[in-house]
């Protein structure tokens, strides 16, 4: 039987984490080779992209920005900047109008720099910032550069003091910062109350299937679709071997020279407007049935070199 590659993209529930889910995938495919492709707290819900079998060696190759919608909670603030935490400051929200808000909202749109909440994995100095904060160390963390793609108010309850949001942006961005920010910005204080996943790279929620139940055998036919992962790359230029003789070259770890024929080399989706200089960028290796068979690079002789080789022989 072939081996399962491609992913699974998890609607997480709350309640888990996402090496919770990865463990339970291990237990439903009976293999150990799954990873995910970016960490959700355990009370977010929604879209995690699972890597099964060696498409975990395409996870850093994923491109793409990832989209949210979440409730802003005004008028407290937490040490962990979401519900999770402790209170530390109580206030009361203004009177303040929808356009109000989205006027103060342009503040966070576009390039910002953004401050990691003192419980996040982010390192300092070897250590996890979560451990020294749950150990009472007082530090500060460096703001760093993210995007904020959109960030639309969906609606705005002035009796609860909710603001409910989506926001697109990019990978790195704390949304539990942006909660925070938000709310010390309007000058009651804020925290996220509740937060879902609707994108992550090019996986949606269209995409995503529920978690497996923890107990019990799983036949082929009850284990979750595992999704080719051509579609998810479509970011990447995109190289054709066009026999089994260059196949063998290819898994064999064997450069492969296409000089002759520039035309077999496609443009990614949204770069075709682009010059071609495709130098040292990554590109994704098929066959003329649409399989990948692993990641390369173009050198200045145009030749086609193995970085990611899968069924590599020898």
């Amino acid at each position: 039987m072939e081996k399962p590659f491609g992913f699974v993209v998890i609607d997480k529930p709350a309640g888990l984490t996402s090496h919770d889910c990865v463990n339970r995938l291990r237990k439903v495919f009976g293999i150990k080779k799954i990873g995910h492709s970016g960490t959700l707290d355990p009370s977010v819900t929604g879209v995690l992209p699972i890597a099964i079998g060696d498409a975990t060696r395409l996870i850093s190759y994923l491109q793409g920005s990832k989209a949210y919608k979440g409730i802003i909670q005004l008028g407290k603030t937490t040490n962990t900047d979401d519900l999770q935490g402790e209170i530390i400051n109580s206030g009361i929200w203004p009177l303040i109008s929808e356009n109000d808000i989205n006027s103060l909202l342009e503040n966070f749109r576009g390039e910002i720099l953004q401050k990691p909440p003192i419980f996040s994995s982010v390192h300092i100095k070897g250590e996890r910032a979560y451990k020294k904060a749950r150990k009472g160390e007082k530090f500060d963390l460096i703001p760093k550069k993210v995007t904020i793609n959109k960030l639309n108010l969906i609606s705005w309850s002035q009796v609860k003091g909710e603001l409910l949001i989506e926001v697109d942006c990019s990978t790195g961005t704390y949304i539990r910062s942006l909660a925070r920010d938000i709310g010390e910005k309007i000058g009651c204080g804020g925290y996220l109350k509740k937060l879902r996943r609707t994108k992550a790279y090019n996986f949606n929620e269209n995409d995503s299937v529920l978690l497996p139940e923890k107990a019990g055998f799983y036949p082929e036919k009850n284990k979750p679709k595992v999704l080719q992962p051509n579609i998810f790359f479509q970011h990447l230029p995109s190289f054709e071997l066009i026999s089994e003789e260059e196949i063998t070259s290819w898994r064999s770890g064997r450069k492969i020279s296409f000089q002759n024929n520039i035309k077999r080399l496609k443009l990614a989706e949204n770069n075709r407007n682009e010059d071609n200089s495709i130098n040292n960028k990554n590109i994704l290796v098929l066959d003329q049935k649409n399989k990948i068979h692993g990641i390369a690079y173009i050198d200045e002789g145009f030749e086609i070199k193995p970085k990611v080789v899968f069924n590599a022989i020898g």
